[in-house]
């Protein structure tokens, strides 16, 4: 008679190590720190159409009771749709007080570059300067032009008109979002974002390449990176060193937006009253800027108006790391039911 064989051992395909061991065989490895799985787990990286996907039902709500499709062209009378898109940077800048603004230059589509080069001499203006798209939004074409051989390349590949403005060179970038009644003297400061600039900090053992893969916003940036710094990864920087990599305030970008709501006071708010009601038919957007200081914003001292956009603009705080999107709705149905008050008394004022 043949011996039993011994029973089949199942547990060695059941133990959790050999269970990691097959899938690790038979899986593709999974990497947390892919822009895919950054994107998931933070929803500010999100598509623009996946987030607001919940406000074009909203907008189409209010546009029944409007009325009219097009019921927020009325939020600023002074810029085209309102300033929701389209709109010319160049025609909204021209309305705010000298006081408040960079030296900025408008250059038309496929102007020659010695009559640009000739523009900026006669203006005052130097190395480094801000080039991008009268009409454009999230970052599009924004790039910081450091000689005459990057304006020269940023005009041969350009084909649209563009503004080129001073770099202002302060601490602080904001955004600051204001709305007015039509007809009312004070107005609302809603929202504040700091902006916090793309950088990696030398640590004195890893080359700029690492220090840029343990930062997930730059892993994100890595193709635009790799362009501007990849003779430069083999670098190490010293101890407590920053490196900027991304000088442009845009989300789009890789900077950080944090709340920073905790500025809103009576005298910044009386601040944005006057810039703003000294441009004639505005009424709801966000002020794009730079200052020295928390207390110059508040005195209204060395404050550099970049940009000023209408009804597209976002009350930018939501866009802090770790703010629900939950709240963040809250806030954005919250500031169209504003847009929708203002348009509509605009539209009662005629």
């Amino acid at each position: 008679m043949q011996p039993l064989s011994a029973p089949r051992q199942r547990s060695d395909i059941r133990t959790p190590a050999r269970f990691r061991e097959m899938l690790l065989q038979y899986l593709p490895q999974i990497r947390l720190d892919s822009p895919f799985f950054i994107c998931l787990r933070h929803w500010e990286y999100w598509p623009f159409e996946v987030v607001y996907l919940p406000i074009v039902f909203y907008y189409i709500w209010l546009s029944i009771k409007a009325r009219s499709l097009f019921f927020f062209s009325a939020s600023n009378p002074f810029i085209e749709t309102g300033g929701l898109l389209g709109e010319s940077k160049a025609g909204i800048l021209d309305r705010i007080s000298e006081e408040f603004k960079p030296i900025t230059l408008f250059v038309p589509a496929f102007s020659p570059i010695q009559s640009v080069v000739n523009q900026l001499h006669d203006r005052g203006l130097t190395y480094p300067l801000i080039a991008k798209p009268d009409v454009g939004e999230r970052g599009w074409r924004v790039e910081k032009i450091e000689s005459q051989g990057d304006l020269i390349n940023y005009l041969q590949s350009n084909s649209v008109d563009f503004l080129i403005q001073e770099y202002v060179d302060e601490p602080l970038e904001l955004g600051v979002f204001y709305y007015r009644m039509p007809g009312q003297k004070q107005g609302i400061v809603s929202s504040i974002v700091q902006k916090e600039f793309l950088s990696i900090r030398g640590n004195g053992r890893d080359c700029i390449e690492k220090l840029i893969s343990q930062n997930e916003r730059a892993i994100l940036q890595l193709s635009a990176l790799t362009a501007k710094y990849g003779n430069r990864f083999h670098e190490i920087l010293p101890i407590g060193e920053t490196l900027t990599l991304v000088s442009i305030g845009n989300h789009c970008k890789g900077t950080k937006f944090l709340n920073a709501n905790y500025l809103i006071t009576p005298e910044l708010t009386r601040v944005f009253d006057r810039i703003s009601q000294s441009i004639d038919g505005f009424y709801f957007g966000r002020y794009d800027l730079r200052c020295r200081s928390v207390a110059d914003l508040n005195a209204g001292k060395h404050i550099h108006i970049l940009e000023l956009n209408g009804a597209g603009a976002e009350p930018a705080h939501i866009y802090q790391p770790g703010f629900s999107i939950r709240e963040a709705y809250r806030v954005l149905f919250h500031h169209w039911r504003v847009l929708y008050d203002i348009s509509l008394e605009n539209h009662r004022r005629g």
